[in-house]
C-alpha cells in the first residue's frame, strides 16, 4: 500500500462520505491523496457546436465542484492533488485514473451506482464509505477481515495484514457461520445435528488459527460469529475498517461482486474494502 488513495467527488452526500474516508485512509497510510471530479468528455460523434458548448458548461460545473472539495479539505492533515477528468462516466474515469496512478486504494461512497459499477471490474481494492460517515475519524486501532479459507479470503487477509502492519493496528479475523437450521433435528436427529455443528466449528477454528499464524508484524486474533453473515459483518463495532474478498468468477484478477459483498456494502455501518480476486 504505497500508491496514492484515489477518490471521486460529486458534491453530494455520497461524495462527502468518500472524501472523509479517503482523506483518513491517505493520512493513515502516509500516502498521497488524489481527488477527482469526472465530467463528460466530448462525444465521438455529435452535433459540433452544441456538443462543445454543453461539454464546456459541464467542465465549468465540475470546476466548481472541485473547488468545493478543496474547501471541504481545507485545514486537513493530508495534502491532496485535485484533478478534473473527462470521461464517458464517473466509474470509467475513476477506474482509468486508479490504474494510471497505480492506486493502493480507490474510495467511493455507498450511494448511487458508481460504487457498484466500479466494483464490477477494478484492479485495485475498493473502499466503500458508509452513508453519513462523519469526520474527523480517529486513529486506526483494529483492522477486520471477513475470512474464509478460499483464494478470495486469503487475498483479503493479505491486504488487511498489509494495512495493519503499515499502521501498527491490530488485526482481527472473522468467520460467520449460519445458526442451526430448525429443520435439521427433525431430519437427522438432535445428536447428529450437534455432531455436525461441532465438527464444522472445529474446522473453522483450525482454519482461523492457521491463518492468524501466517500474519507477520501485527497482533492478530480471531472470532467466530453465528447468524446471518451480512448482518453480523455489517454491524461490527470492534473494528475500524473491514476487508472482504470479492466472490466473482472468471480468471481476471479484478474486483467482482458476489451476493454477500454486494449486500454488505449496501448495509455496512463501517468502511468496507473489497479486494480483487487472485489469479
Amino acid at each position: 500500500m504505497t500508491g496514492p488513495v484515489v477518490t471521486g467527488y460529486d458534491g453530494g452526500a455520497s461524495g462527502t462520505d468518500a472524501l472523509t474516508l479517503a482523506s483518513w485512509t491517505a493520512q493513515t497510510l502516509g500516502v498521497p491523496l488524489i481527488v477527482a471530479v469526472v465530467h463528460p468528455a466530448p462525444a465521438a460523434l455529435g452535433s459540433g457546436r452544441v456538443d462543445a458548448e454543453w461539454v464546456a458548461d459541464r467542465h465549468r460545473a465540475a470546476t466548481l465542484v472541485l473547488d468545493g472539495a478543496r474547501a471541504a479539505l481545507e485545514g486537513a492533515a493530508v495534502e491532496a492533488d485535485y484533478r478534473l477528468i473527462a470521461s464517458s462516466s464517473a466509474a470509467h474515469g475513476l477506474h482509468d485514473l486508479a490504474e494510471q496512478e497505480a492506486a493502493s486504494l480507490l474510495v467511493v461512497g455507498a450511494g448511487g451506482s458508481t460504487a457498484e459499477r466500479l466494483l464490477a471490474g477494478t484492479l485495485c481494492p475498493v473502499a466503500v464509505a458508509p452513508s453519513g460517515l462523519t469526520g474527523p475519524l480517529g486513529k486506526l486501532g483494529r483492522v477486520g477481515v471477513a475470512y474464509v479459507d478460499t483464494p478470495d479470503g486469503r487475498r483479503a487477509l493479505e491486504e488487511a495484514a498489509r494495512m495493519a502492519a503499515r499502521t501498527g493496528a491490530e488485526l482481527r479475523l472473522y468467520t460467520v457461520v449460519a445458526e442451526a437450521d430448525a429443520s435439521l433435528p427433525f431430519l437427522i436427529g438432535d445428536d447428529a445435528e450437534r455432531a455436525f455443528l461441532e465438527t464444522a466449528r472445529e474446522t473453522y477454528e483450525q482454519s482461523l488459527s492457521r491463518a492468524a499464524e501466517t500474519v507477520p508484524n501485527a497482533r492478530t486474533d480471531w472470532r467466530i460469529e453465528s447468524g446471518d453473515v451480512v448482518e453480523k459483518l455489517a454491524t461490527l463495532t470492534d473494528v475500524d475498517i473491514l476487508f472482504c474478498g470479492s466472490r466473482g468468477y472468471g480468471p481476471a484478477r479484478r474486483v467482482l461482486l458476489g451476493g454477500v459483498s454486494t449486500r454488505l456494502i449496501r448495509r455496512a455501518r463501517l468502511p468496507v474494502v473489497v479486494v480483487p480476486r487472485s489469479g
